[in-house]
């Protein structure tokens, strides 16, 4: 037995979540795991050494971060390879969203390494859950684009997604993030900002697009600190939207062909969501 572990002949990657903002939300498993690795591996060793250091924990750090992680994973999971257990952490919330960890644990994979994961706080779904807005289905997509046509590029892929979209975003772009979904969703798209989550000054505000913004633009204080934006997916189409043509080309097709092909057909000639047609066949068929 070494360090709590079984003695396996190849170590253990722990896939470690860490609290968000406050200091209390990190699970028991997650501090005996921490003290009982030979190796952590964080994004930046400096901060989380202030967690570690909170909890009375002292082990050797190793920086994996988004510039050094491809060339730094394979020095890891040699040390794997050799039995130390290994926890990787981020600055905070769960790694490897939106936060290094990925190629690791793909190699990590590929090598044949046990991965464990610890699970724990997590500001999308922090955010999500705290909304209200629909939460059965939903689209994680990390930062959009720095730059405004790169943001608008990847807004309009997704302006006719009917799920709840995550986004997160910095102090820095928040307002043309927003001005930029204005433009690509319309001023009425239902947002919940929720701002330094866990945090002393947590905010959670919810409204449509332009009101938000009015909104931000009366303080500056209401755009500070680690950001998730959590916009409502945009409305399934009624079904007294379809017109009398697509809905009797959708009858007539679904007669000889599957409803999903007919659904397919239809919405490419009309310029309808699959899913909606789809759906109204099932509903009216």
């Amino acid at each position: 037995m070494k360090n709590g572990h079984q003695a396996d002949q190849t170590g253990i990657l722990y896939i470690v979540a860490t609290p968000i903002g406050n200091l209390q939300d990190i699970t028991q498993r997650a501090l005996s795991t921490l003290e009982s690795v030979d190796l952590i591996a964080a994004e930046d060793t400096r901060h989380s050494g202030i967690l570690l250091s909170h909890y009375g924990i002292k082990k050797p750090f190793f920086a994996l971060h988004d510039h050094n992680e491809q060339q730094r994973s394979a020095v890891l999971v040699e040390k794997l390879q050799q039995g130390q257990h290994i926890a990787l952490i981020s600055d905070a919330g769960t790694p490897l969203i939106s936060d290094p960890g990925f190629h690791l644990v793909r190699e990590c994979r590929q090598a044949g390494v046990k991965i464990v994961p610890i699970p724990g706080a997590c500001a999308a779904i922090t955010a999500l859950c705290s909304s209200g807005i629909a939460s059965d289905r939903f689209c994680f997509e990390g930062f959009l684009p720095a730059k405004s046509k790169g943001r608008c590029d990847k807004l309009s892929e997704l302006v006719n997604e009917s799920r709840t979209l995550i986004f997160y975003e910095s102090t820095h772009r928040i307002l043309d993030s927003l001005a930029d979904m204005q433009q690509i969703f319309g001023a009425d798209r239902y947002v919940v900002m929720a701002r330094e989550l866990t945090k002393t000054w947590e905010t959670i505000y919810g409204a449509p697009l332009s009101e938000l913004i009015e909104w931000l633009a009366q303080d500056s204080n209401r755009i500070k600190g680690e950001i998730v934006l959590v916009v409502e997916g945009k409305p399934q189409m009624a079904n007294e939207e379809i017109s009398l043509q697509a809905v009797r080309l959708l009858q007539n097709l679904a007669n000889e062909l599957p409803l999903k092909k007919a659904a397919a057909i239809v919405a490419e000639t009309f310029g309808y969501k699959k899913n909606a047609l789809y759906q109204y066949g099932l509903d009216n068929f």
